[in-house]
């Protein structure tokens, strides 16, 4: 879990800095911040997606993964979540309605960027299996820089996105030494493809072409395992 915990701290310093910078910013700055991160994020996104084998099986798995996130009905619940730290941090009253807005974005954007990638799931089970947070380290180096510039455009939401880094990473780290002997490198591979997906509709909803749910796509990640295995089993 160490690789996790110091993760956490960099989301937690970045995003307290971001938060306290944030306010002094012209918007026009905090703007450009954001297109800024967008691009960069289209361009991970493009990356991660490339890596596939097997593009059939990015496709099943992105449209069997929204589907079981649409039916699960994920982006809704995260962001009523959202809502209800919200409405504890921001308060009611006037202004209170477009301020818990750009809280829930804050927090889901920021909870799928940091939380979607190879580097997440293989650097906990890093962690999880032999105790080497190297990678983990590396990653919260990315966050917190991340992070700091996510918090000056988006807002306190980002903040509380640590909590998210702590149970989502910790429950990796903590299920690695059963989870990972069951994936393959090609398992892996697909499951990057994927994330590179999601990453793709993170960059497109942050720089305002199109609202996209990226997260009922959550799923898709776990179903591209199971279409490896699928697909083996058919064809071999």
């Amino acid at each position: 879990m160490t690789g996790t915990l110091i993760n956490t701290g960099t989301v937690l310093l970045g995003g307290g800095l971001g938060t306290v910078l944030g306010g002094r910013l012209p918007e026009k700055m905090r703007r450009t911040v954001t297109m800024a991160l967008g691009l960069v994020t289209l361009a991970i996104g493009i990356q991660m997606s490339l890596k596939t084998a097997n593009v059939l099986i990015m496709l099943a798995s992105a449209v069997l993964g929204g589907l079981i996130g649409e039916a699960i009905g994920i982006e809704d619940r995260l962001n009523a979540l959202a809502e209800r730290f919200s409405r504890l941090v921001e308060g009611e009253g006037e202004g209170a309605t477009a301020a818990r807005a750009n809280f829930s974005r804050g927090l889901v954007t920021s909870s799928l960027v940091f939380c979607v990638g190879p580097m997440t799931i293989l650097g906990s089970f890093q962690d999880g299996l032999v105790g080497d947070f190297s990678l983990l380290a590396i990653k919260s180096m990315l966050d917190g820089f991340a992070s700091l510039a996510f918090a000056s455009a988006l807002g306190v939401g980002v903040v509380f996105s640590a909590g998210v880094v702590l149970i989502y990473q910790g429950a990796l780290t903590l299920s690695a030494a059963w989870v990972r002997p069951l994936l393959t490198e090609a398992m892996i591979t697909e499951m990057t493809a994927v994330g590179g997906l999601l990453i793709l509709g993170i960059g497109i909803t942050m720089l305002d072409i199109k609202r996209l749910p990226v997260a009922n796509l959550l799923p898709a990640i776990f179903v591209a395992p199971v279409m490896v295995v699928g697909v083996k089993v058919l064809f071999g």
